[in-house]
């Protein structure tokens, strides 16, 4: 580690600790050369995979672009912002667990109609009308059947 002072390659490592949440590592170091003492956090970085669109472009994973998309399904809908955060959790571990370097806008849109299948219903087919892009009403009716249950009398 190099001093941020006199910019000396050799550190000596003081004291190590966790942090009080669990997610980083602090040290505290002192230059072999100029002997000024300094703080350094070691944290895992994450690397989200690129998304690939329809079109064939590549960009960044946005997180505020998946949580907008699942607010819009989800206006005006009960769900507790703790169910719509923990959603966007899962969605997010999957992405990263897959291990791809790129993966397919299609593919994060599956993943956002499962969560919100399983969050509600009315937000399910509000998002699968706008994502499988339907072209008719039979489409609109064989998505409202597959969430939908009989009614009892």
């Amino acid at each position: 580690m190099r001093c941020p002072f006199c910019h000396h390659d050799e550190t000596q490592v003081l004291d190590t600790r966790v942090s009080e949440e669990g997610d980083a590592i602090r040290r505290r170091r002192r230059c072999g050369k100029c002997d000024k003492r300094f703080t350094t956090y070691e944290r895992i970085e994450l690397i989200m995979p690129a998304v690939v669109k329809k079109n064939g472009s590549r960009t960044e994973f946005a997180a505020d672009k998946l949580r907008g998309s699942l607010m819009l399904a989800l206006r005006k809908r009960p769900v507790a912002a703790a169910s719509l955060d923990m959603a966007i959790a899962t969605i997010e571990e999957k992405l990263l667990t897959s291990g791809k370097r790129e993966v397919d806008s299609g593919y994060i849109g599956e993943l956002v109609m499962q969560e919100l299948k399983r969050l509600d219903k009315i937000a399910y087919i509000r998002f699968a009308s706008v994502y499988k892009n339907f072209e008719d009403l039979a489409e609109f009716q064989d998505a409202i059947a597959e969430v939908g249950q009989p009614r009892k009398s």
